[in-house]
């Protein structure tokens, strides 16, 4: 048995065992980006520096803990799914399909452009899984990947809208000098 996959464990769900098997799958690799979106704003939150440092950094832990709600969400339903999970940050790193969160930046904005991409690139990931889920008709994946979705949705809003902002600030201290 390859250690590093998912393996079946007795459950009495009653959804099709081929479409539990497809769908622990899905779920265990929106866990690995989800793990390592996690690792991205843990990354903004301890790096960022500059005037707005005490904002940003409050969001960008909002971040990673609405992230890491989401985590535990998908886990779960992968158990449910009567399937094992692959959690581990080592699992996580080596499947995740985001991309490498920069570690030289440290200005506001460089994080913000960083992370909105990130979060960006997560949705897309996970509207995949919703499709997915869609159409192996499993409602009950679909809801927990469309609430997460919508979540991830805000929290981008609220991340380009501080970026908005701080554009808005640094463009109206240029006119001024």
């Amino acid at each position: 048995m390859d250690k590093n996959k998912s393996h079946a464990v007795a459950t009495h769900n009653s959804i099709e065992p081929e479409v539990r098997e497809k769908l622990s799958t899905v779920l265990n690799q929106l866990l690995a980006d989800t793990t390592d979106l996690y690792s991205h704003a843990k990354q903004a939150h301890w790096n960022v520096r500059g005037q707005d440092f005490f904002s940003l950094h409050e969001l960008f832990d909002k971040v990673s803990e609405q992230t890491l709600e989401h985590a535990d969400e998908i886990a779960e339903r992968v158990g449910q799914l009567g399937y094992s999970v692959s959690g581990t940050i080592r699992e996580s790193a080596r499947a995740s399909h985001l991309a490498e969160y920069p570690l030289d930046i440290a200005s506001g904005e460089a994080h913000i452009e960083q992370l909105s991409a990130s979060l960006s690139e997560y949705t897309r990931h996970v509207r995949k899984g919703i499709e997915q889920a869609d159409e192996a008709g499993d409602a009950v994946t679909n809801d927990i990947l469309v609430q997460i979705c919508r979540k991830t949705d805000k929290i981008l809003w609220f991340v380009e809208s501080h970026g908005a902002r701080l554009k808005a600030a640094v463009s109206s201290k240029k006119a001024a000098a």
